[in-house]
Order: structure tokens, then sequence, then C-alpha cells
């Protein structure tokens, strides 16, 4: 996992971390071995997790930087990935800014009372550095702790952030999003211009305290075609993306069924894209173009097929990720709750046996 409770010169450790093969991938850099991380691989799927959290609620979680920091390096030490995600959640800096909601277990964030007309937007403040200061010291805590292994840092994107606000919480249909983004074509940019903001603000938060990439979830974002994706919601991520451009950090930009999307999503300023299980990286990669890497791209499903299921699909998205500058291994979408963490573990190893080049 790299040395504990590290003391090096700030320029060392950054020169260590920019050396991994994590952030090689990011860049397109020769590595010694594939790199691998999961999506939620800090969470339900661990006992360990379940055991320290049981008791405390997500967001409180959040705000506790001891807690974060031992929940964060938990899935590195027990399955030695090569980076670790801040433990956190999306909507942590929407609540900084005011907003009223609550993450309900079995249900996903709740939102007191939704974004429905401009005069909800006042509800939506700016966010500083201050209001998430818990964010920046668990960033540090866990730099100090990780020594060689990188930490991400995150964000949700702000389309998938404004779909929850609208709804008042997680949507299958979006259909109040959408009625929002094509009839009130002003109050949308207008409250996905604050959310671009907000996100920005937080995920300089981060960077300055310490993370060596971010990723930006735009989770929902598969729910619209190219044409609405480009003009409704591409600016705003741009504006997120470019504006950590002089960061001097990895960019990575995930989304959910969003074949149709990733060369767009490639445009808005990533130089990593994440792509789920239902396109294999090849054909992203000529999406994309070859100037970005990729990430991903296991099913979570596989997990639960065996292990001979696992190994062999592994090794397809393994050769199909040599098609991209860079590869950094992970599943299409977040760990199940219910997969069993010793496959994980044999996944990381053999993903550094087989991707070593």
């Amino acid at each position: 996992m790299g040395a504990p409770s590290v003391s090096w010169h700030d320029g060392a450790v950054t020169s260590v971390l920019n050396d991994s093969p994590f952030v090689r991938a990011c860049r397109g850099q020769d590595v010694p071995h594939t790199p691998v991380w999961f999506m939620r691989q800090a969470g339900r799927s661990l006992p360990e997790y379940r055991k320290i959290r049981a008791g405390v609620g997500m967001l409180e979680s959040c705000r506790r930087p001891e807690l974060v920091t031992e929940i964060t390096l938990q899935p590195v030490r027990r399955h030695q990935v090569d980076a670790a995600i801040l433990f956190s959640d999306i909507v942590v800096p929407i609540a900084a800014a005011g907003v009223d909601l609550d993450i309900v277990a079995g249900t996903g964030p709740v939102v007191a009372e939704p974004v429905r007309a401009e005069s909800d937007l006042e509800r939506l403040r700016p966010i500083t550095a201050d209001d998430v200061d818990f964010v920046a010291e668990s960033v540090r805590l866990l730099v100090q702790e990780l020594g060689a292994t990188p930490l991400i840092g995150f964000a949700g994107a702000p389309f998938t952030l404004a779909s929850y606000l609208i709804e008042g919480g997680p949507s299958r249909t979006y259909l109040k999003t959408k009625a929002m983004m094509y009839a009130a074509p002003k109050l949308w940019d207008a409250l996905l211009s604050r959310l671009a903001d907000i996100t920005l603000t937080f995920l300089r938060t981060q960077i300055e305290a310490g993370v060596s990439a971010v990723q930006l979830f735009d989770s929902w974002a598969g729910a619209l075609s190219e044409a609405d994706y480009r003009e409704h919601v591409l600016p705003h991520s741009a504006r997120v993306l470019r504006g950590l451009a002089d960061a001097g950090v990895p960019r990575i930009h995930f989304g959910v069924g969003t074949a149709v999307l990733l060369r767009a999503m490639g445009e808005a300023g990533a130089d990593v894209v994440g792509v789920d299980w239902r396109t294999p990286l090849d054909q992203a990669t000529k999406i994309i173009g070859p100037d970005r890497a990729v990430q991903g791209n296991l099913d979570p499903a596989m997990l639960f097929a065996g292990w001979d299921v696992v190994r062999r699909e592994a090794d397809r998205v393994l050769e199909q990720g040599r098609s991209a500058p860079g590869h950094v291994f992970n599943l299409g979408h977040g760990v199940m709750p219910e997969t069993d963490p010793d496959m994980l573990t044999r996944l990381v190893a053999h993903v550094h046996e087989a991707g070593s080049r």
C-alpha cells in the first residue's frame, strides 16, 4: 500500500505518486502493470465497513475525517488496489451549499424541497473551501497514510446533481428533470451553472489538499440523447473539467449507459473516459479517440459467476484495453453490496499478473 505516515518533502511525494502505475496509465504512459481500482470499493461488500458504519448515517460518516480515512483505507489494505478513492457522496457539496437533504438507507439522496422554480435557486448558494473543510482534512490525513498509493477525489457532475435536486430523489425516468431542460432552458442553465461552480470548488478543494486525480461522476447522463447532452449538459461539465486543466492531475469522466455519449464526454475535457460494461473498450477507444485513456469495464455481475468466468472476462477487458493509450482496469459500475470481497482481491492479483508489460 505504500509506507504509512509519510513525512517526505511534498515534491518527493508528488514525484512518486506521479510515477505510480495509476497516474501513468491515466496519462497514457508506459506502466509496469495495468492498474486497477473499483468504484464503490470502500462500501457494503466489506464486513469491516459495515461494522464501522453501524449506527452512523451516511452524511455524518462523510463529515468525520478519521472515519473517512479508515473507510477509504479498508479496500487498499484488503485488495492491494492501485488507487484509493475518497469515501464521500456526490451530494456532500450541495448539502454544504444549503440544500436540506438526507441520504436514506435503501433509497439514496432525498431532497426535502425539490428545485422547481427560479425562486428555489436561492437555496443553492456558492460554497467555499471552508464549507467542506472536513473533506480537505480527510484528504490530508489520507495522503499521509497512503504513501505511494494515489488518492482519487470525486464529485457528481452538474446534470446528475440537478436530477436529484429536481426529482427530489432517485428516478428511473427523469421526467421532471427533462421537462425543465426542455421547457425552461434559462432556469435549467442557471441551475447547472450554479452546480458547476459548486462542483469546481469542491474538486479544487480536494486537489489543493493532495488528491492525485479526480473523477466526475455523471451517473445518469445515459438517460439523454447525444444532441440533448451536447446542448444542455456538455457546456456545464466542460466548465468543471476544463476549469481544472491547470491543476496538474488527471481528470476522469464516467457515466452509465453512455455508449452514444462517449465521444462528447471525452470532449468535455477528460483525460480518461470511464466506460460501462455495455461497450467493449476497443470500440470505445475508436469512439473516444486515440488521445485519451479509458477506464473499465468488467460487468459487476460477472463477480458472481465463479472464478473461471471472472478470469476469462478480465483477460478480455485487458486485451481490449490495450487498444487505448492508457487503461485503468475497473468495473463498468460500482461494486455490488453482495459481492464476495475475496473475489475482488483475487481479481486485483490477476490483473496485476496478466496486465504486466
